[in-house]
């Protein structure tokens, strides 16, 4: 099973899994929610699953949002500062479509397929823009 599709599971059951900043190890809360298939699949990942959220260590302010949109937009886990923006701009919900689309366009199929192995400069464009104004409505509300 992919890594994504698991942690999806994971994280629609109510659960939740992340990267414990404290000391760089894979947490989980509310495990008790987790299905027992899923957990088992969980286990049996767990060095995949590892790696994935590791691989997020080192990326951009600006990759680590678009992550959260994704997750967002699928329904993986409900970011309420991201769905008020996408809900009041509908210009920003309109450009994270086209963010989408781009990375289709380059082969991106499958939402339980990380995102990031279908960039090219077109769709790096786009998440910049996409980025941007994400910061921008964020800072509004900061004075709001």
């Amino acid at each position: 099973m992919q890594v994504l599709k698991i942690l999806s599971l994971i994280w629609k059951s109510g659960a939740n899994i992340y990267l414990d900043k404290k000391d760089n190890r894979i947490a989980i809360k509310q495990q008790n929610l987790i299905p027992a298939e899923v957990m088992q699949a969980a286990e049996q990942n767990f060095q995949s699953i590892d790696e994935w959220f590791k691989s997020w260590d080192k990326e951009s302010n600006e990759k680590i949002t678009l992550m959260k949109m994704i997750h967002q937009l699928c329904g993986w886990q409900h970011n309420e500062k991201l769905n008020n923006w996408l809900c009041t701009e509908l210009e920003s919900l309109d450009l994270l479509v086209d963010w989408t689309s781009s990375l289709a366009i380059n082969g991106w199929n499958d939402i339980y397929t990380d995102f990031r192995e279908f960039e090219n400069e077109e769709s790096n464009k786009l998440a910049k823009e996409l980025y941007i104004r994400a910061v921008t409505y964020a800072k509004k509300g900061v004075g709001a």
